[in-house]
């Protein structure tokens, strides 16, 4: 998921299946006066465009019952919802999420045509920006910090293992709150690294957020070396059923030692530093205050707020 930054307006980006999504619902936003998705959905230019697009990239497009779906486009009557096209016209180019980065989303190509629909002016700043954004992405992909930063995932699997099988069922949460608990444990290993949680950084670095980057792109390879084996620790903790607060300890403990045997090693900063730093400055983590610590713990259990 990354996040691009249209006319004032931040844009979620997901990716599925090898193909990008833009969200719709962030991107109308920006669109002066009272309007819906479902008033761009029902005009049979972007039904046509929709038809096209499924026709020469989805192989399973159900073309007959489409046409017959849409057979009423442009009578002041018709209405047509995302949720009929996905489930009887099986399409692939646009779709409705729920959950905390819910919403309806377009294939790239759809989020383009929507873009013009808005203005001629703010679909060219979208395509502008997204370009940007896989320009990025392809810097990234091409530098040695993709293998710094694959160490941050090699041990997410067993911490969100250990998540599901031990935290999630003590909670007793509902399935679509799941998320919550994810992202406070995620919060935990953070606090204890880099002296933040997700939110915290987020306010305290709003530029680098606008970029499209986090804690972990900006975090040098001894950092993400730690946070990869605070994960396989923390799965340890947790199956051991021992408490937030417990384990945060001596989560802090661990990354504070660890980091001072990584920083004593024969790797210069220049070796170590994330590419996308704005300066040579140094990337120490901010050491969080006992006060810091009790705070993240005190809040893990309570649901982080949504984005606007």
């Amino acid at each position: 998921m990354s996040k691009i930054t249209v006319d004032n307006t931040e844009i979620t980006v997901i990716t599925e299946g090898g193909r990008d999504f833009i969200c719709l619902t962030d991107m109308m936003k920006s669109k002066d006066g009272d309007f819906f998705l479902t008033d761009w959905l029902r005009n049979k230019n972007t039904l046509d465009y929709i038809s096209v697009w499924e026709r020469l990239n989805n192989p399973d497009f159900n073309y007959g019952e489409f046409a017959i779906i849409t057979s009423g486009a442009g009578r002041n009557s018709f209405k047509v919802s995302v949720k009929d096209l996905v489930e009887k016209c099986n399409v692939k180019s646009i779709t409705s999420k729920a959950g905390r980065y819910g919403g309806t989303y377009g294939h790239k190509d759809i989020a383009f045509h929507f873009g013009m629909w808005i203005s001629a002016e703010f679909q060219l700043l979208l395509v502008t920006e997204y370009q940007r954004l896989k320009e990025e992405e392809t810097k990234r992909l091409n530098s040695e910090w993709d293998y710094r930063r694959f160490l941050s995932k090699a041990n997410y699997s067993i911490h969100t293992d250990a998540v599901k099988n031990h935290v999630i069922p003590s909670l007793h949460v509902e399935k679509d709150k799941e998320w919550i608990v994810y992202a406070n444990e995620a919060d935990l290993l953070s606090v204890a690294v880099f002296g933040y949680t997700a939110k915290q950084w987020k306010e305290a670095n709003p530029k680098l957020h606008l970029q499209g980057l986090n804690m972990r792109d900006i975090a040098d390879a001894h950092q993400l070396l730690v946070l990869s084996n605070l994960e396989g620790y923390n799965a340890i903790l947790i199956g051991k059923g021992i408490d937030k607060y417990q384990r945060l300890v001596e989560l802090r403990k661990a990354a504070v030692s660890q980091l001072a045997s990584l920083r004593a090693s024969i790797y210069t900063e220049d070796k170590i530093r994330s590419p996308y730093l704005p300066s040579k400055k140094t990337t120490e983590p901010v050491k969080p205050t006992f006060g810091a610590l009790l705070g993240a713990v005190a809040n893990a259990g309570k649901p982080p707020k949504e984005d606007n």
